[in-house]
């Protein structure tokens, strides 16, 4: 059994637990992170048996049937969700977290603390979202305690007590369990939306002033509901006493060991660390976008200290299963094989969930999933004229009329114009970068709908940020072009940018192509020459910030944690920067990255 406290004195509760009591009652977190908007679910390709095989994950109606059951079957159960639910896929971009929100109803969270991303549309939005969490049946707390909104604006509305809540208070098999919210200060304030008098306090500081507070009133059983990241969870723990669990989110951490199917995760679930008295603190992950469901059991001594914490992060896997040939056919799985499949992963009770979806959320996500699809025609934009598709300068790669003399010297319209749409939408970015594979249409005159943007840019794909110098760029696009030119490379590896612009001579020595690189900032009146020594902020697609397309300066970026992976979807920022266009055209001769190209015979194209 669970009841609500609110950020309330406790006393006249707390008298009952005064008397001397048995062993106490183990607590239980189902919880999830990061859904992003990703409310159906996706394919995912996974080693079974030494088989490739691929099945249906996740989506939130398969998330609503599984805590579901475990409402049924596990005893003392919080549902806690740590934040990031918005942003992410067109169920944001039409319906604005009211999709969420309804889906979310469906499997009713104890709290939830609001993320970096519940801020992108700035504090009258997530006002909004969080007016919907409170339904007839449902009511989901926003739990944070290092937002201050200013008295009368949206999210504390003059003579009420605010829509954020520092702390609650649950009482959960006759134990109170304060859950305290944190949301991470420094990507909130500098890549988000908050009004100016929002104020952040810092997050170590709020939760040890929380923290505080609780104690004195008797509350002992600390969980913090975060949204900073793993790794700053485990610093976190370390210099605060009290604290039993941190269930968190922000960095979309796969934990537990997933290497059988071919997964790589970034550490143990439940992850254990020690808080500032040296007692042990339970941390828990749950990846992302409703992919997978932590489940952590938390173990008490007759102190109220931890024992102990067991549990798992299992991924919600459902058929059809499939295999897929040389030529990414896919051919359903029937006979043995489909029935070796099955026992291999119900076999697997530590990683794996095969679960239905609930029929009741499937069927109201079947009604926005129907409004999004008739949304794909939605015109968003015009094209005044083509806007034409190439990958290296002269190759021909578009078909349409025109475009292969108009790509000739400088390389494809539209790739160089997504680029801008990143810079644009990525607001401390001072370049962009895409690769021209990641873009894969030519955009005709005319009317641009949403589907067009999708189809042009069609992958899983976030906006990533990296902190690069001058020199670290350079050599970046020298490893990108020569990947391109490699036979066993891809032309798809071809650098396009914003803001960014360089000379191109084939006939050159490997590593030596790229020169006259000059950068222009985002309010500059003038190009002028990149400075090699200079740091500055690059957005890029999550792909090749992997270091995949021979971008390989990118990983060892990405290792050193020079990194911020916004989350938000690549697509969708297309779809933003032709809303804001209204009109798109051909850019200026001068903003297109290839400024100068010679072919391999060092001729002039």
């Amino acid at each position: 059994m669970t009841s609500l406290v609110l950020a309330a004195p406790l006393a006249l509760i707390l008298l009952a637990g005064c008397a001397s009591r048995q062993q106490p009652p183990d607590l239980t977190i189902a919880h999830i992170n990061d859904h992003h908007s990703h409310l159906s679910d996706a394919a995912i390709d996974l080693r079974v048996d030494g088989q490739d095989i691929r099945a249906r994950l996740g989506g939130f109606a398969r998330m609503t049937a599984a805590m579901r059951q475990l409402e049924a079957t596990e005893h003392n159960l919080l549902k806690l969700h740590a934040g990031d639910a918005t942003t992410g896929t067109l169920y944001y971009t039409l319906f604005k977290g009211g999709a969420d929100a309804d889906l979310m109803h469906t499997l009713c969270f104890d709290a939830m603390v609001p993320g970096n991303h519940e801020f992108d549309e700035g504090d009258e939005r997530l006002a909004a979202f969080i007016s919907r969490l409170q339904g007839k049946h449902c009511r989901t707390p926003m739990v944070s305690s290092n937002i201050h909104p200013q008295e009368g604006t949206p999210l504390a509305p003059a003579g009420s007590k605010g829509l954020l809540t520092p702390w609650i208070v649950k009482e959960v098999g006759g134990e109170m369990v304060g859950i305290v919210g944190l949301t991470t200060v420094g990507k909130t304030t500098a890549s988000s939306r908050p009004l100016p008098s929002t104020r952040f306090e810092h997050e170590a500081e709020a939760a040890r002033r929380t923290i505080a507070l609780l104690t004195e009133q008797g509350v002992h059983r600390i969980v913090l509901l975060t949204h900073i990241g793993y790794k700053n969870d485990a610093a976190l723990a370390a210099v605060l006493p009290e604290v039993d669990v941190i269930i968190g989110g922000d960095s979309h951490t796969l934990l537990g060991d997933f290497s059988p199917y071919g997964m790589e995760s970034s550490g143990p679930y439940p992850t254990v660390v020690k808080n500032l008295d040296g007692d042990p603190v339970c941390i828990g992950h749950a990846w992302e976008y409703a992919k997978a469901l932590g489940l952590l059991r938390v173990h008490f001594d007759n102190e109220g200290r931890v024992r102990s914490c067991s549990g798992e992060s299992r991924l919600l896997l459902d058929e059809p299963f499939s295999q897929r040939d040389a030529q990414g056919r896919e051919t359903p799985l029937s006979g043995d094989a489909l029935a070796q499949t099955r026992r291999a992963l119900a076999g697997d009770r530590q990683r794996i969930l095969l679960q239905a979806p609930d029929q009741k959320a499937q069927d109201l996500l079947s009604h926005y999933a129907e409004q999004l699809r008739r949304s794909q025609t939605e015109v968003i934009g015009t094209a005044a004229e083509v806007l034409c598709f190439e990958r290296i300068p002269g190759i021909g790669a578009s078909k349409l009329p025109g475009c292969a003399e108009a790509t000739r010297s400088r390389g494809a319209d539209i790739t160089n114009m997504v680029a801008q749409a990143f810079r644009q939408q990525a607001v401390n970015a001072d370049i962009a970068l895409q690769n021209a594979g990641g873009t894969r249409a030519d955009l005709p005159a005319g009317p641009v709908t949403v589907e067009n943007a999708y189809t042009l840019l069609p992958f899983a794909n976030t906006l990533v940020e990296l902190h690069m110098r001058g020199a670290e760029i350079h050599r970046t696009l020298e490893e990108a072009v020569d990947y391109a030119l490699r036979p066993e490379g891809s032309s798809g590896a071809y650098p396009y940018a914003a803001g960014l612009r360089w000379s191109v001579d084939l006939s050159q020595a490997t590593g030596q192509r790229i020169s006259g690189m000059e950068f222009k900032g985002r309010e500059a009146a003038q190009w002028e020459p990149l400075d090699e020594n200079r740091l500055y902020t690059v957005v890029t697609n999550s792909y090749i910030a992997q270091g995949k397309d021979g971008y390989e300066s990118l990983q060892q970026i990405r290792a050193d944690g020079r990194v911020l992976d916004t989350y938000l979807d690549y697509a969708q920022a297309f779809v933003d920067y032709v809303r804001q266009s209204g009109t798109l055209r051909r850019l200026p001769v001068e903003a297109y990255s290839t400024h100068e190209f010679r072919n391999a015979h060092g001729l002039l194209q």
